[in-house]
């Protein structure tokens, strides 16, 4: 009996995490043409005014001091919505088919102590729906929470990787191998995708906890990942405004890599001003994820 999932029922020819989906005889090629995700990668470099956003986080925390809500809580939220209202940003190339994911998923890692010899611990969620970037903070917050405490005591993927990579040699490249098959034709178990960053809508780099610019960072040719997403250090910027006079701005960087066969440069735009319109209305971010923004495209 076929599964149904967020009231889609899976047909022949779906995975376990997307259903596929009909593309145009171009994508079909290049998908065939180009079949590795690091031979279609497009790099994108933007600044976004986060103004208003940084003031909307210092409101909200002055009101609910229990929940510290951070500016990456807010860019995560920002990310599910976008991806939500622009739903070819949640497709992927795995197998030379093109698949539109079930579901939006976030990864991204925590380091569990700043410290240069600390270890990194990747953590992965799905937000509802019906989530605000609330349920977003608290989800946050309780993950990179519960992995500080465990310490050296890794759990999921973290704790699989560590496993494998203990056999021998020859063992680590036989199981790679099948992996990458079993990759290939959608048939990886749960256990080796479930948590994975890998597999996640967007990936994201919070290089400004760190001091550090945005960067371009490659994706990977195993998963089915197709957005990384940098984000460097929020700073002052002189801009000139609307009605022409200079204000000096809070801004960020951003450098994001996305995989040019699951859309055109035109709607990658879109999407990208679709962010900017968020930035500078953050109180969308108090509604549902699956709420339009009403943000104009036109």
């Amino acid at each position: 009996m076929a599964k149904t999932i967020n009231g889609y029922k899976r047909k022949w020819g779906d995975r376990r995490d997307g259903r596929r989906v009909k593309v145009t005889g171009l994508q079909t090629i290049m998908a065939s043409l180009w079949p590795k995700r690091t031979d279609c990668e497009v790099y994108l470099h933007d600044t976004l005014d986060v103004t208003e956003l940084m003031k909307y986080v210092d409101k909200k925390n002055a009101e609910h001091p229990e929940l510290k809500t951070t500016f990456f809580h807010c860019v995560i939220a920002a990310a599910a919505k976008m991806v939500n209202e622009r739903p070819l940003m949640n497709r992927f190339i795995q197998g030379r088919r093109t698949y539109e994911r079930f579901e939006i998923s976030v990864a991204f890692v925590a380091k569990l102590a700043f410290d240069d010899h600390a270890e990194e611990a990747l953590l992965f969620f799905v937000p509802k729906a019906t989530d605000t970037v609330d349920n977003v903070s608290q989800m946050v917050v309780d993950k990179v929470n519960k992995v500080r405490a465990q310490g050296d005591q890794k759990a999921g993927v973290d704790d699989l990787l560590d496993k494998v990579a203990a056999f021998p040699r020859p063992i680590v490249m036989l199981i790679c191998k099948i992996v990458r098959w079993l990759d290939f034709w959608g048939k990886n178990p749960a256990v080796l995708t479930e948590g994975d960053p890998n597999y996640s809508t967007i990936f994201l780099s919070n290089l400004g906890s760190i001091k550090c610019p945005a960067v371009y960072h490659h994706l990977n040719n195993y998963g089915t990942n197709s957005m990384m997403i940098t984000i460097g250090m929020i700073h002052d910027e002189e801009r000139i405004m609307p009605d022409g006079s200079k204000q000096v701005r809070k801004v960020c960087d951003i450098g994001a890599t996305l995989d040019e066969r699951i859309g055109d440069g035109f709607y990658f735009a879109r999407s990208l001003k679709l962010v900017h319109h968020i930035c500078a209305h953050p109180e969308i971010l108090d509604q549902p994820i699956c709420e339009p923004s009403g943000f104009d495209y036109q």
